[in-house]
């Protein structure tokens, strides 16, 4: 089992930022892609971004230039900076992780509410 800890939600107003990050514990050593999720109200999940062991990151075409993805091995951890906020990006975020042998985990979820 992996368990996640996710932090840095909250409220800005467009055009601001804000940093999520997470952490990953448990048997992570089979971990080899960590993510981002979001799900706004009355949509589905959507990807956000993702990064692996083997290809370089992943991003959505809405999230693209203003969303950066980064990952610290040593620490288990995956960070999000988001830059340029829109009021459409206002969702809850999950932070995600694939290992080899135990498939898929989730954290709890984060919201991130953009003003206008």
């Amino acid at each position: 089992q992996v368990q996640l800890v996710e932090s840095g939600g909250g409220l800005v107003q467009a055009g601001g930022s804000l940093r999520l990050s997470c952490t990953a514990s448990g048997r992570t050593s089979n971990i080899y892609a960590m993510g981002w999720y979001r799900q706004a109200p009355e949509k589905q999940r959507e990807l956000v971004a993702t990064i692996s062991n083997y290809d370089a990151p992943n991003y959505a075409d809405s999230v693209k230039g203003r969303f950066t993805i980064s990952r610290d091995n040593l620490k288990n951890t995956v960070s999000l900076q988001m830059n340029s906020l829109k009021p459409e990006d206002t969702a809850v975020y999950y932070c995600n992780v694939r290992t080899a042998y135990y498939g898929d985990f989730w954290g709890r979820g984060t919201q991130v509410t953009v003003s206008s």
